[in-house]
């Protein structure tokens, strides 16, 4: 273990010890020495094609019949209190509190009748399509860490795979996308809470400023040493870009980014919403960056949505927040020239209940469920599917969310008909047997 140091053995105002800030070994990647995991990788086989996703995870079940499917036919205690705006293209309507992605539906598919959840409360099903009961007995891989071991890194100093959910009250929320029978080597990349407060600078003193000034300085002098070095192999080398380039720390730095960018997309707060998720806007922006600077898939989680009471006072609290990232985030993609090849979906791992309960809530409803799609050269401005009367079933074209992880993979260039994935013993393996892109997308 290797620790770069940034000074003296002061402490930061979280706490942290700067002898503690940046080490070269676990970075969240369950004790393997970075070397081993580049070996792992190498072995693999990799190849190169950026194309990339950005997974909006929802924790807790958004609304589906308060967002992207209103009811207004609906009795009251269905229909409930939210009324439907009109988008930018003809027919399709959604909820008042979303305008901003209302006013770019031209740039948005809705999914209203996803389909295949279970009533457990874990990111599983919309990291890789599986259940956790079936990614606990078969081991399947998240997207990321298939992503990572089929076309490896883009940038060898960038890892292809990045998970930006926190800790959580609710650890199964927190579950960025594991890789399964990939092993560790195709694991995420995850800044924790403290690596990431340090590397985004969020509310910094200028003491602290200094200190990270200082901190790469000591990167800058490590650096020239390990350039020295003779003889050291290609693996150790890219052990030591990874850990010694400032790419990473400079895609997650989001005050780097022009303040006019930053100010569209909301600051949010990121202190986690209960045992949930935090309503952090930067995380939007940051993955953007992630993007661009290489990274293959960037997961996140956004809030918490387990309304059993008081929906919609808290709906009116949190959609707009989401509304002012995701609808930033699709037009940042656009200017930047990335809508053919960055994919973005948003969703959760059920809907909720037609009733509204005692209590003013929406209980969980696995039955039927929505999701919100853009980029990746899909075919938007549509909705594919439709509910019942009372939201309660898909009434039309039913959608699972391994159609939609086929599409997914699809976007990437990747065909899951005709692609095995091997396993760490060797044995090939089909992700997403009898599922196929979606047709209306593709």
């Amino acid at each position: 273990m290797l620790t770069i140091r940034g000074g003296g053995g002061s402490r930061f105002c979280d706490g942290i010890n700067r002898r503690e800030f940046l080490k070269i070994g676990g970075l969240a990647l369950g004790g393997l020495s970075l070397t081993d995991v580049l070996q792992a990788e190498a072995m693999a086989g990799v190849r190169s094609s950026h194309k990339a996703i950005i997974m909006i995870y929802l924790p807790g079940g958004p609304p589906h019949q308060d967002m992207f499917d209103l009811k207004m036919d609906a009795p009251a205690e269905i229909r409930g209190e939210f009324k439907p705006i009109k988008t930018n293209v003809p027919g399709i309507q959604i909820t008042e509190y979303l305008p901003r992605i209302a006013s770019m539906m031209d740039k948005c598919a809705i999914i209203r009748s996803l389909v295949g959840a279970r009533d457990e409360h874990h990111a599983s099903i919309c990291q890789s399509g599986y259940t956790s009961l079936e990614v606990t007995q078969n081991h399947w891989p998240s997207l990321g860490s298939v992503v990572s071991k089929l076309q490896g890194p883009v940038d060898r100093t960038v890892p292809p795979f990045i998970g930006l959910a926190p800790k959580m009250g609710h650890m199964e929320w927190a579950d960025p996308g594991t890789p399964g029978f990939l092993g560790l080597a195709h694991k995420c990349l995850q800044p924790d809470g403290q690596l990431m407060n340090d590397m985004v600078l969020n509310g910094i003193s200028l003491d602290r400023l200094r200190d990270r000034r200082s901190l790469l300085q000591s990167m800058d002098r490590f650096r020239r040493g390990a350039d020295a070095l003779e003889g050291m192999n290609d693996l150790n080398q890219r052990a030591f870009d990874l850990l010694t380039s400032h790419k990473l720390a400079e895609a997650l730095d989001v005050t780097k980014e022009d303040p006019k960018v930053r100010e569209r997309y909301g600051k949010g707060n990121n202190v986690n919403v209960d045992d949930g998720g935090p309503d952090w806007n930067d995380q939007f922006l940051v993955a953007r960056r992630l993007v661009e600077a290489g990274a293959r898939c960037v997961t996140l989680a956004f809030g918490r949505w387990d309304y059993h009471g008081a929906n919609f006072p808290q709906l009116k609290n949190h959609l707009p927040r989401l509304d002012q990232g995701v609808s930033a985030l699709i037009q940042d993609i656009y200017d930047r020239g990335l809508d053919k090849d960055v994919s973005v979906v948003v969703w959760g791992e059920f809907g909720r209940s037609p009733r509204i309960n005692k209590d003013g809530g929406r209980d969980h409803w696995p039955r039927v469920s929505c999701a919100l799609l853009a980029g990746g050269g899909m075919k938007t401005g549509q909705v594919i599917g439709s509910t019942n009367r009372f939201g309660e079933e898909a009434d039309d074209r039913p959608i699972h969310y391994k159609d939609v992880f086929a599409t997914l993979y699809h976007n990437m260039g990747i065909s899951v008909k005709d692609t095995p994935v091997f396993d760490e013993l060797g044995r090939p393996r089909f992700l997403l047997e009898d599922h196929e892109p979606i047709a209306e997308l593709v």
